[in-house]
């Protein structure tokens, strides 16, 4: 089950995140999930939840958003909904040659909230440190998870 590859991977990022902000706990992520992204969202709380014993995210919440597949036709500019399994070809035009999906691959963390880092970001609804944009975390540059590539 790749959803424990992708859990250990957003375990390790954040918690490098949370450790270099002098945080003592995580206490919430939030990933973006493509409806394309080949992953299970109950297999990935599952996962998480294991991969997060004895880290600063033991005891987190998991939160995920989910991102519905688009695709467009570069041929005759037809946006649609490409849906699960992925509809491919044009509804307007009937093509599949020259279609780009918009969305749906997604596989990203949002945002992080941890106590005990910096000063609380009073607008966060967290009310803790964020390693969101925005946030008054340092932002470290964000790596692929490896499943993502």
């Amino acid at each position: 089950m790749h959803e424990m590859s992708i859990a250990m991977a957003v375990v390790g990022q954040v918690e490098e995140a949370a450790e270099a902000a002098g945080a003592s706990a995580v206490t919430s992520v939030r990933l973006q999930v493509g409806e394309l992204a080949g992953v299970v969202p109950d297999a990935l709380a599952f996962c998480f939840e294991l991969a997060c014993a004895g880290t600063l995210l033991e005891g987190s919440v998991l939160e995920t958003e989910p991102v519905p597949a688009r695709a467009r036709c570069r041929s005759c500019t037809a946006d649609w909904a490409a849906g699960m399994p992925p509809r491919l070809a044009c509804p307007r035009c009937d093509r599949a040659a020259d279609v780009e999906l918009l969305a749906g691959r997604e596989l990203q963390i949002l945002s992080v909230c941890w106590e005990d880092g910096p000063a609380p970001d009073a607008g966060h609804p967290c009310g803790s440190a964020t390693a969101a944009a925005g946030g008054t975390a340092p932002t470290p540059t964000r790596v692929p998870i490896a499943e993502e590539r």
